[in-house]
């Protein structure tokens, strides 16, 4: 597992802002076409719109791409990860330099949700650990799907029978066909691709996650009854913290720098002046995203801070500026500023 992750993260190269000149771009990396970080990436993209400034919504495989994106992707300020990626990779970064690099300058932007994870299994399944000698489906590799679903099943020291490494929506019909006996899906509820009536309650259900090593590293959550057609009953499981990252640009390296710490700066007092917007109108996760929920061990962007300033007015066209200045590894001044902004 430790190979895979670490292939995926270090495959690039390390340089933000190394690449040629070329036009600027404001880039979001979400995920595939029937999650929930892609609704989330537009919903945001909205807030921008508004106001004039283009926020690109681009489709991924999901967490760890993201993070990579986010750390080396020209043009890509933002990303949407989960947390347990984050924690995964901070596990290694004190004894591993090649990690430490790869780390270096990645910052959350704002805390988001949390994501539920969902297995979907046969009727005959009746818990996590009855997957064991079953064909299960657990993601396409870089997606957060595969490592929550690789993490959770060592943890649990569930072996399957055999591991299929494709997406949710390949997987589902899978299962409906009698291919497969089960898969994950890291997504909030509701999930758009568990909706409709293709799904039989009869035959297929929601397995219950309530195992207490588990609990060391996710959240216990539940999913109400009704939330899908094919769920009478509430469901117990476990939830992931889902996290809006980026960059801690420096301005005083170069324009493409300062254009992006802008950028992040804008979109941070975008997205708390128009919170209450996004819980009423946006995706239903808005509604419980709670901002000052920063994960343990991870800092808040300086040019995410200089957007929060209270007599900051965010730009409707890119432009250079000195949105930033020096490091500050304490997130008390990002608290602090949300603190004014919500009480406004």
């Amino acid at each position: 597992m430790k190979r895979s992750v670490l292939a995926a993260v270090l495959g690039l190269a390390l340089s933000a802002g190394g690449a040629p000149a070329q036009e600027f771009e404001r880039n979001i990396m979400t995920g595939g076409p029937q999650g929930t970080y892609i609704k989330i990436g537009r919903d945001i993209a909205a807030l921008g719109a508004e106001c004039g400034l283009k926020l690109n919504v681009v489709e991924s495989a999901g967490s760890l791409e993201n993070f990579v994106g986010v750390r080396n992707r020209r043009n890509t300020q933002f990303g949407i990860v989960q947390s347990d990626v984050l924690e995964y990779l901070k596990t290694f970064e004190a004894n591993d330099p090649e990690v430490q690099k790869a780390v270096k300058g990645v910052r959350i932007m704002f805390p988001l949700y949390n994501e539920e994870i969902h297995v979907l299994a046969r009727r005959d399944i009746g818990s996590m650990k009855d997957l064991a000698g079953r064909k299960v489906a657990v993601g396409k590799k870089d997606s957060g799907t595969f490592l929550t679903a690789t993490l959770i099943m060592d943890i649990l020291q569930v072996k399957a029978g055999e591991r299929m490494d494709i997406n949710p929506d390949e997987a589902l019909p899978k299962l409906l066909s009698g291919e497969i006996d089960a898969f994950f899906y890291v997504a909030g509820a509701p999930a758009a691709l568990f909706t409709g009536e293709a799904i039989d309650k009869a035959k297929f259900h929601l397995l219950p996650i309530t195992e207490a090593p588990l609990l060391a590293t996710y959240t216990p959550s539940r999913i109400e009854a009704g939330t899908y057609s094919f769920q009478d009953e509430p469901v117990d499981l476990v939830a992931v913290k889902a996290v809006m990252m980026t960059y801690d640009y420096d301005v005083k390296r170069n324009a493409y720098h300062r254009d992006s710490c802008k950028t992040v700066a804008d979109f941070s007092s975008l997205i708390i002046g128009g919170l209450d917007k996004l819980k009423t109108t946006g995706h239903p996760k808005w509604k419980t995203v709670d901002l000052s929920a920063v994960p343990p061990g991870w800092q808040v962007g300086v040019c995410v801070k200089a957007g929060m300033a209270l007599d900051y007015k965010p730009s409707c066209k890119p432009a250079a500026g000195n949105a930033a200045g020096g490091a500050d590894d304490s997130n008390e001044e990002y608290l602090n500023l949300l603190k004014q902004r919500l009480q406004q």
